[in-house]
């Protein structure tokens, strides 16, 4: 590629301090009348500083080492200058002391990708995302001090040993204070935030190739858990003196008939609670994760958990629809209703979205594409996450099935016979 600007680089000095016997050198790059000037951080005195040769004049070893870091200097610069040109770049001083520097998109960091990422996010993400994010951060910053002894590293360092690396840091970390440690899925979910930073930085010119492109992430399958008819009875009838538990438990049940996660529960207001055209109640609201919006028809049990705390919820000076504590009190609470009923399941807020997917709808024969559209998923395979084929479903299916065989086969017996000479 052609370029026609003209360079030109000087090496000079200046006196910051007025004192003859201590002047800083500096670089001046000059590309068609525009100035970059660079403080290369050396001092000289006035009584050896050639001005025309902008070198120091004398043999012994500091002059000579000075000499030689300043035609070294003078090399780079030109090395810089050249990238510039084979990249196709626009050709600036400031853009050939930012290459010399190591300031450019060719030099940016990692520490520098992640920051970029979590300001331009945090009024995008939600806070609960964001906060994934910061603990992704963390990680990165103790495997890179740890195994690179370094505070940072730059993006072109990244490549797929990095990746494997970060892996086996993240399965195998064991905290100072004891605490829960990342297992296979956590890891992955670290990767996973890693791997979208990285993209990021590939669309931005940052990385050249994506550092994640032979790296396939292994999540695990698990059964996720929720609650059979039996336990869903045996919660809605236990009672406790407390009324922290009666209000966790209400709360649980009303998730369990509505399939809202914690957080669409928590923030419904009493305005959300509308009478529709065919005389039930019905909600309107959207959901916090994906701001889908969603409208839900009230079952009966749902109607009458907020009818209960309606008279003590017109009180409420925020207007919320009902009681809701905070998520850690509330699984916290969770452990002792499910323990209490003989329930020996890991139940948590979120298993009510699952019951209501699974044990609520689809074992009662509502399909899935309903079932989808109530839990405001934007793709039916996201519903399928969640939507089992219970065993007395299939066993009630393949039932129907032989009374479908029989009666055909018996229709087959009972149909006249003709015969042939």
């Amino acid at each position: 590629m052609r370029n026609n600007s003209t360079l030109a680089v000087l090496i000079f000095t200046r006196d910051i301090n007025c004192n003859p016997e201590k002047l800083t050198i500096y670089a001046r790059i000059t590309v068609d009348r525009k100035r970059a000037e660079i403080s290369l951080k050396r001092y000289t005195s006035v009584n050896v500083w050639d001005v025309s040769r902008g070198r120091v004049i004398g043999t012994t070893q500091k002059a000579r080492m000075l000499n030689s870091y300043l035609d070294e200097v003078y090399v780079q610069i030109m090395e810089a200058h050249k990238q510039l040109l084979q990249e196709g770049k626009l050709i600036t001083a400031q853009a050939i002391k930012a290459r010399f520097l190591g300031q450019d998109d060719q030099h940016k960091t990692l520490k520098e990708l992640v920051a970029y990422h979590n300001t331009n996010m945090d009024s995008v993400l939600k806070y609960g995302t964001m906060k994934n994010y910061y603990s992704t951060e963390r990680y990165l910053h103790k495997f890179i001090k740890d195994r690179f002894k370094t505070p940072d590293l730059y993006l072109k360092q990244l490549n797929y040993r990095f990746i494997v690396g970060f892996e086996q840091y993240l399965l195998n970390y064991r905290p100072e204070k004891t605490r829960k440690t990342c297992s296979n899925n956590g890891a992955m979910k670290h990767l996973e935030r890693l791997m979208k930073m990285t993209n990021l930085a590939v669309k931005l010119e940052w990385l050249d190739k994506d550092p994640f492109h032979q790296f396939k992430l292994n999540f695990q399958k698990h059964n996720r858990s929720y609650l059979s008819e039996r336990e869903l009875e045996l919660i809605e009838e236990i009672t406790f003196k407390g009324q922290g538990y009666e209000k966790v438990r209400n709360v649980f049940l009303f998730s369990c008939y509505t399939g809202l996660s914690y957080i669409d529960v928590k923030e419904l207001a009493q305005e959300q609670l509308l009478l529709d055209i065919d005389g039930n109640h019905w909600l309107h609201t959207k959901r916090a994760k994906t701001n889908e919006i969603v409208k839900i028809p009230l079952l009966p049990r749902a109607k009458a958990i907020i009818e209960k705390y309606a008279d003590e919820m017109k009180q409420s000076p925020d207007g919320k629809l009902l009681p809701v504590f905070s998520n850690q009190k509330v699984n916290s609470y969770l452990k002792v209703i499910t323990k209490a009923c003989g329930i020996h399941k890991n139940i948590t807020f979120h298993s009510a979205r699952h019951t209501f997917a699974t044990t609520v709808t689809l074992a009662n024969g509502v399909p899935i594409e309903t079932v989808s559209k109530l839990l405001g998923h934007v793709k039916l395979t996201t519903t399928q996450i969640y939507a089992r084929v219970l065993e007395k479903k299939v066993g009630e299916d393949m039932q129907n099935l032989m009374h479908h065989l029989e009666a055909k086969e018996k229709q087959k017996s009972n149909a006249p016979k003709s015969y042939h000479n």
